[in-house]
């Protein structure tokens, strides 16, 4: 996996008579925390996106987690819920856990909340394709109950219908940005507990086609702010969206309930997204765009005249005014004070106050470091007088965090009062006894002709909360042919003795190097019983070298081992590539610092293990997006195919991002690019492995799902009979829309692990005509969608015949391949 973000940021009516309401009384939905029937049992690690959303309602907070980061494509794979907390002598408690029987994997629940005393609404903008669904919740004693489920009459995919609520008292205000192309805003008001109905439609007089109206709502009152910011996107594969002027709408009720447009708040010459987010504080409207001036962000604040003509009166930025710091992705009011969040870079919320003459200074900064790739502190803020609570929904690898602050009675100063999280379930190990694929099933698993053997979750890895598993490997004790497990976390590398298969044994972690930052990426390979662990966006982490016999005699395990030596010739790589054959190392996407070979093949001589020596650099500037060779994965092997030329040579095959790259490197002073292939709707050629004849390669391309270039998980296969002209024989089209990832052959078989499609095993003994002939899915939530998350790598060269396969959020799978029955 490689993350792609935006230059441009960090790294997006339907007539009245068309609409209706369907009222569902279900019964009571309130979940206590850890008691939840396995509805929703998953460990912290597991969960995504806590603090998406938040509210402060009296003296409980409420925090949406809707299993989904708006900044990094992982497919849902929990349904999501909304958490309540309420304040106690022992500080922020979470009481409750408020879902719905039918919300489902990937329906956003809880992208968007609105209390008001014992009613919330919670949005489900993605719901049924994107239609989209507000459901309305009362409180009844302690619980909440869900009362009423809103939804369109003949809705549209797309429409996302809750993705903004406004609440107040008995009346709702719900944005739809996506109906019709153009956006709504409906209004609805509360006849009863189970009933509520539908007043009256807002919509603008000159509507922009694609113009998002309805993405924001503020609602006090008589009036209402509704922001229309167009396209809005912060991470993307391919070329940006074509972002907008946007604007926002100011509407007044009339005396028979429908809605007036008093003004349009339209953009300035150059200023795009105007309008993601909203807020209205008496005649004050504020308007905000995160992308304004190369994301720096901006503030619009606009008053009515004596006249009622709405005027704008001044524009604010972030102290500082940098670049991608998205100032105005959130806004909220305490008492006088507007908390305005700011997501990008490391993230702030920052504290304005107005002074006479009209203008926002900024007051405070509220910040904070939060663990992971992109805490995404600011990215939701809510307040009341005297608390503010800001959502970080990326902070601990996107687990989430909400940071609370109350207001200093004496210098009106906000302090940090601690932080919430949601409380932890737990998805159970399966260990004691190898389970059989019956029935397309084995528990909550589908799979086809593969058996479960064992199960270890992130939790029992010694992962902690938003801590994930990442890539794989595997070592057999050449003296006592036990076989272990080498398994990557973010923080650290984890080792599990696997020798007795359906009862592994975590037997203790080898920590990141001194200075090294924790990371997505962690990978490793082995030579000569040490292993070899690199990171990528690190910092300073270099090789650890590990000695592996150590794992033969652990007492009282899990215990924290130490690095056996550490080769700093670079810091931080994607990944390390070994020839056990010749003893050489070759370590690829090098950053940071050190010798980084253009991010190309940084050679290392590690036939004395603990000794290791630079050997030189190599990288083909035909290859790359950068044309410096940047190479992602490869494989270097003594070539053993059919062209007699380059036979008995060291080969290395590079993943080089746009492109398979082909060189010899027998002479590590001199070596040889031999040729290079690009192949049609290029996205990310991220890696691939040998076939054991050596005449083809099979190539994985990370980004085309993601990109759209192919509907269906797609590998490129090589024919590399002749080395200086690969021809690209065919390509594979496998059977779920899953992004592909790491990939091996072992004889026939190749093993793919395909994210949230889980391990994919290929018959390749007619290499040009590839056929799936088994599956375990390591996600059973959710659909097998593009994106990062899921199983990340497998290892499938163990002698005794199971397959380890990595699941990120889940945790370390032991299986085995059903033989396939003889017919006599």
């Amino acid at each position: 996996m490689r993350f792609h973000m935006t230059r441009h940021a960090v790294s997006t009516a339907a007539l009245l008579a068309a609409l209706s309401l369907t009222a569902a009384p279900l019964g009571a939905q309130t979940y206590r925390p850890g008691d939840d029937g396995g509805r929703l049992s998953s460990p912290a690690s597991a969960r995504t996106g806590f603090g998406a959303a938040v509210v402060v309602s009296g003296d409980e907070i409420f925090v949406g987690r809707p299993d989904e980061f708006p900044v990094f494509p992982a497919p849902a794979a929990r349904i999501g819920g909304v958490h309540v907390f309420r304040s106690g002598a022992d500080g922020w408690v979470e009481r409750a856990l408020v879902t719905a029987p039918d919300v489902e994997v990937g329906d956003g629940f809880g992208l968007a909340i609105a209390v008001d005393g014992d009613v919330m609404l919670v949005g489900a903008p993605q719901r049924n394709e994107g239609r989209g669904a507000v459901y309305v919740f009362e409180r009844a004693g302690e619980d909440w109950t869900l009362a009423s489920t809103l939804t369109l009459s003949r809705p549209a995919p797309g429409d996302a219908f809750g993705e903004s609520i406004g609440l107040q008292g008995a009346r709702a205000v719900i944005g739809a940005p996506g109906r019709d192309g153009y956006g709504a805003a409906y209004e609805f008001e509360r006849e009863s507990a189970q009933s509520w109905r539908l007043a009256a439609e807002l919509s603008p007089g000159a509507g922009d086609a694609g113009g998002r109206f309805g993405a924001s709502i503020s609602f006090t009152g008589d009036r209402a702010l509704v922001g229309a910011p167009g396209p809005f996107g912060l991470a993307f594969v391919g070329a940006p969206p074509a972002y907008q002027p946007g604007a926002a709408y100011v509407f007044a009720r009339g005396g028979a309930g429908s809605w007036e447009e008093q003004a349009r708040l339209a953009p300035e010459s150059g200023e795009v997204a105007i309008g993601y987010a909203v807020l209205l504080d008496g005649d004050l409207a504020m308007v905000t765009s995160p992308l304004a001036d190369q994301a720096t962000g901006s503030l619009f604040t606009y008053e009515p005249d004596a006249a009622g003509a709405w005027q704008r009166m001044a524009r604010t930025g972030p102290p500082g005014g940098t670049p991608q710091t998205l100032f105005g992705y959130s806004l909220s009011m305490a008492g006088s004070d507007l908390v305005v969040g700011a997501p990008g870079l490391s993230g702030a919320a920052y504290i304005m106050r107005r002074g006479e003459d009209g203008a926002w200074g900024s007051s405070q900064t509220l910040s904070t470091q939060t663990r992971g790739l992109i805490g995404f502190y600011g990215a939701a803020t809510t307040a009341a007088e005297d608390v503010i609570v800001v959502g970080a929904p990326g902070a601990e690898f996107f687990a989430g965090i909400g940071y609370v602050y109350a207001r200093d009675a004496t210098t009106g100063e906000w302090t940090e009062r601690g932080s919430i999280v949601d409380a932890a379930g737990g998805l159970a190990p399966i260990v004691g006894g190898e389970l059989e694929c019956e029935d397309g099933e084995v528990q909550e698993y589908t799979c086809s002709d593969v058996d479960l053997v064992a199960f270890l979750p992130v939790e029992s890895l010694g992962g902690e909360r938003g801590v994930q598993v990442n890539d794989l490997w595997g070592w057999t004790d050449s003296r006592t042919g036990r076989e272990y497990a080498i398994v990557g976390r973010f923080d650290a590398t984890a080792f599990v003795d696997v020798s007795d298969p359906e009862n592994p044994v975590y037997l203790g972690e080898l920590p990141l190097h001194e200075g090294a930052q924790p990371s997505l990426w962690r990978d490793f390979k082995v030579y000569g019983d040490h292993v070899f662990v690199v990171s990528d966006g690190s910092g300073p982490h270099g090789v650890q070298i590990f000695d592996l016999t150590q794992l033969r005699d652990v007492a009282g395990a899990p215990v924290t081992f130490e690095e056996t030596a550490h080769y700093d010739g670079i810091f931080s790589a994607h990944n390390i590539v070994i020839n056990e054959e010749t003893g050489f190392a070759y370590t690829v996407g090098n950053s940071m610092g050190g010798e980084t070979c253009g991010g190309a093949l940084h050679m290392i001589d590690v036939r004395d293990p603990t000794n290791p020596t630079f050997a030189g650099c190599f990288g083909d500037p035909a290859t790359g997006n950068a044309s410096t060779g940047y190479t992602h994965d490869a494989q270097c092997v003594v070539y053993r195919g059919p062209d007699e030329e380059h036979r008995g040579k060291e080969i290395c095959f590079n993943a080089s991002e746009t492109a398979l790259g082909i060189a010899d490197v027998t002479d590590k002073g001199n070596p040889l690019p031999l040729s290079s292939a690009s192949y049609p709707n290029v996205g990310y050629a991220h890696q691939g492995w040998i076939s054991s004849d050596h005449g083809y390669f099979f190539l994985d391309d990370e980004l085309d799902e993601i990109a759209g270039s192919t509907d269906r998980t797609r590998t490129l296969v090589w024919d590399i009979k002749d080395l200086d002209d690969p021809v690209l024989a065919t390509e594979f089209m496998g059977t779920t829309t899953a992004t592909d990832h790491n990939l091996y052959v072992r004889g026939r078989y190749m093993y793919q692990s395909n994210y949230v499609g889980g391990l994919r095993i290929i018959d390749v003994a007619d290499p040009e005509n590839p056929v799936e002939v088994a599956y375990f899915d390591t996600v059973p939530w959710g659909e097998d969608a593009p994106g990062f998350s899921g199983s990340w790598s497998n290892y499938p060269f163990f002698d005794s015949g199971v397959i380890l396969v990595t699941s990120m959020r889940e945790g370390l799978f032991i299986l085995r391949k059903r033989e396939p029955e003889l017919v006599p």
